[in-house]
């Protein structure tokens, strides 16, 4: 993800020479490096002075990085941390100072300059670091900001999780072609991807109707399509898509307590 956030910003103009990444993996910077023209470390500390600093780690490593950087003066620092399920109570718990902080929540269609953030930032932080942050994480798609924390956990189970959900229904509209309908794997690919595409563009285009007013317009009353609906409905699709939202979003909250 931090690659996507790198790559969105040197794209849409922001000068490489000021962006500073540290990892521990020469090889990953060398990469980024070459990719980019960025600056590259393997010192946190080094890399942690910067009017912004995006922790971009697993949640299970950001108590070790962050206890690196509590030997810093973070107060003139605006903090974004992609690190799922870590709320920023916790994680000015393990700076060990009261710290201006964001967090995000993007997904994997970032890697595209595709994605949708969630964003949500605490008391401390400035309208005018909101900008910046806004700058930041629009490099890699759209954005949502949120008035609550509990946002993040909405836009986990809506947007962060959600693109595997897809590709689930994909999967299965895959298997069913090649094993049912005697579609070759490449053919059904081929269907299936070009449609799901499609159908993502014409809801993006078309803001005035509702997304059952475009189910209903391609649904002709006792048509292929309407039987095709017709079963999912009775064999509870609605109430699964329901029960996996809420599992994701009540993981999302439990992760919360675990770090």
């Amino acid at each position: 993800m931090s690659r996507s956030i790198i790559s969105g910003l040197v794209t849409n103009g922001y000068p490489a020479a000021n962006i500073i990444a540290s990892n521990p993996s020469q090889p990953k910077l060398d990469s980024l490096k070459q990719d980019f023209g960025i600056q590259v470390t393997t010192d946190n500390l080094q890399a942690a002075q910067s009017d912004l600093l995006v922790l971009a780690v697993k949640p299970q490593m950001l108590e070790q990085v962050c206890k690196q950087l509590s030997h810093l003066d973070l107060s003139n620092t605006l903090l974004v941390s992609i690190a799922a399920g870590v709320t920023c109570e916790r994680i000015a718990e393990y700076l060990g100072q009261p710290v201006k902080l964001i967090r995000a929540m993007p997904n994997t269609p970032s890697l595209l300059g595709l994605g949708m953030t969630g964003i949500y930032a605490n008391a401390r932080v400035s309208d005018e670091q909101k900008q910046l942050a806004q700058q930041l994480l629009s490099s890699v798609g759209e954005t949502a900001w949120f008035d609550e924390e509990v946002g993040i956990d909405q836009v986990t189970a809506c947007a962060g999780s959600a693109p595997a959900y897809f590709f689930l229904m994909m999967e299965a509209m895959q298997q069913s072609a090649v094993d049912s309908l005697g579609v070759s794997p490449e053919q059904a690919r081929q269907l299936i991807q070009q449609t799901a595409i499609g159908a993502a563009a014409m809801v993006k285009q078309n803001p005035e109707l509702s997304l059952e007013e475009l189910r209903l317009r391609v649904t002709s009353k006792g048509g292929t399509t309407a039987k095709a609906i017709e079963h999912f409905e009775s064999q509870g699709l609605r109430q699964t898509v329901d029960g996996a939202m809420q599992a994701a979003f009540e993981r999302a909250q439990e992760m919360a307590k675990l770090f």
